[in-house]
């Protein structure tokens, strides 16, 4: 299983920020249990979905930057705040905004919104190839992979023209 958690990326700067979206859609398996008669979108999923948008902005940034295209890995998160809930079929609107890229680090601000409403937020830290990939084919491999799915995300992808 995949976990994709980004339905499309709607804008995106190089070096600043990126705009996505989300619907969890109500026959999503873990409304069953999260919570029976009251679903709502777990916190850790709205957080992941926010992550991947990050690591798409974080990579496609180093892509440009150095030509390499990093494998940006969620490490640490703070000032983690859920403020509303998100209920099934609700399109959630996902913001990550860069405040800083180091050559094997990043850190961003993140948001995930209702309308105006700011609904989740936090920092995210992310650190890039935890474990190295030795192998040029395996770099490769990756490289197409992040490359294919930023391109079926982000309809104005650059890289897609």
């Amino acid at each position: 299983m995949r976990w994709l958690l980004i339905d499309e990326i709607e804008e995106m700067i190089i070096d600043q920020y990126a705009v996505g979206q989300k619907i969890y859609h109500p026959t999503e398996e873990f409304f069953q249990d999260h919570f029976p008669g009251f679903p709502v979108v777990p916190g850790v999923l709205l957080m992941e979905s926010l992550a991947q948008l990050s690591g798409k902005l974080i990579g496609y940034s180093v892509r440009k930057k150095r030509g390499d295209w990093p494998f940006p890995i969620l490490s640490m998160m703070q000032k983690v705040k859920f403020r509303k809930f998100v209920q099934p079929g609700q399109q959630i609107r996902l913001e990550t905004r860069l405040v800083s890229l180091r050559d094997e680090s990043a850190s961003v601000n993140v948001y995930a919104k209702i309308g105006r409403k700011v609904h989740a937020q936090a920092e995210q830290f992310f650190v890039f190839n935890a474990i190295p990939l030795e192998d040029q084919v395996e770099r490769d491999r990756v490289e197409r992979i992040e490359q294919s799915e930023l391109i079926r995300l982000w309809k104005n992808c650059p890289e897609g023209k």
